[in-house]
């Protein structure tokens, strides 16, 4: 019998995976390549975006390895659909062109098919390398005052939809349609041109950041879609509303104003 290999994580404990893929082959050829390590546990799979998004609700593991290119939401979607906090991704693709937007998207490594077992293993070292480096960041931040607003900026590539479970369903919103995002403590209300309104479990800084230039904080509890802006209405003490295309009105605080007419003067929207 083969021995086990076992990754180099300082706390010893065990690294929790989903495997996400539309293809059954690919992910028995990855469960039966991960046996050969014994600190790390295959807790569950799914063939599709959203199938996934509920396990990791459910079965909270540390890390996807997550196929890119599936019917429906892709992996790319899914990633930036991952609610707070996210547990970490590496892709696995058949198509080598995938490579910089899933680096771009914070990827921890980038795994072609066939994926060979040398190969895999260089990846799970790296997971258990930023796995351990999260963990450390999590007790410093723990003991760092948090400003309002700060945050890494994510060098996401921005989705073409989201993927939102809310109150039994998972709701698939297309990221042109959103109009705009109403912040509620740790999770985000994503309002829908067609009037849908569910609750995604993010912040809304981290949201933002994944969604990139076309959208713009308005307010520290709202943000717009630029596109969807169709006047600025001035306050009396320099704040503003943003009148979207729908007929919303959003709050622009004094603070944000002058960046916000910024975003869309350069959309050419003034």
């Amino acid at each position: 019998m083969a021995s086990r290999a076992a990754l180099s994580r300082p706390d010893d404990t065990t690294m929790r995976l989903l495997i996400v893929d539309d293809e059954a082959p690919a992910r028995a050829r990855l469960r039966r390549l991960l046996a050969a390590f014994t600190n790390v546990e295959v807790v569950g799979e799914a063939g599709d975006a959203g199938a996934a998004l509920a396990a990791v609700a459910t079965l909270v593991p540390d890390a996807l390895l997550l196929d890119i290119q599936m019917p429906g939401a892709s992996g790319l979607d899914l990633a930036a659909s991952l609610p707070e906090p996210a547990p970490a991704v590496v892709f696995v693709s058949a198509h080598g062109h995938y490579a910089l937007p899933a680096f771009d998207a914070a990827a921890v490594d980038y795994l072609l098919k066939p994926v060979e077992p040398e190969r895999l293993a260089r990846a799970l070292e790296r997971l258990a390398k930023r796995l351990t480096e999260r963990l450390r960041e999590r007790e410093q931040r723990a003991l760092r005052p948090v400003h309002p607003g700060a945050g890494d900026a994510a060098a996401w590539p921005a989705p073409a939809q989201l993927l939102v479970p809310d109150r039994g369903r998972t709701h698939v919103i297309a990221c042109a349609e959103i109009t705009w995002l109403e912040a509620a403590d740790n999770y985000v209300v994503v309002h829908a041109a067609d009037g849908r309104a569910p609750l995604m479990r993010r912040t809304l800084a981290a949201l933002l950041a994944d969604l990139g230039a076309g959208f713009v904080r308005t307010h520290r509890s709202a943000a717009v879609a630029l596109a969807q802006v169709q006047a600025v209405l001035p306050g009396e003490r320099g704040d503003a509303e943003l009148l979207l295309r729908g007929g919303a009105r959003v709050p622009c605080s004094r603070a944000q104003r002058a960046a916000v007419q910024a975003a869309l003067a350069g959309r050419a929207l003034l």
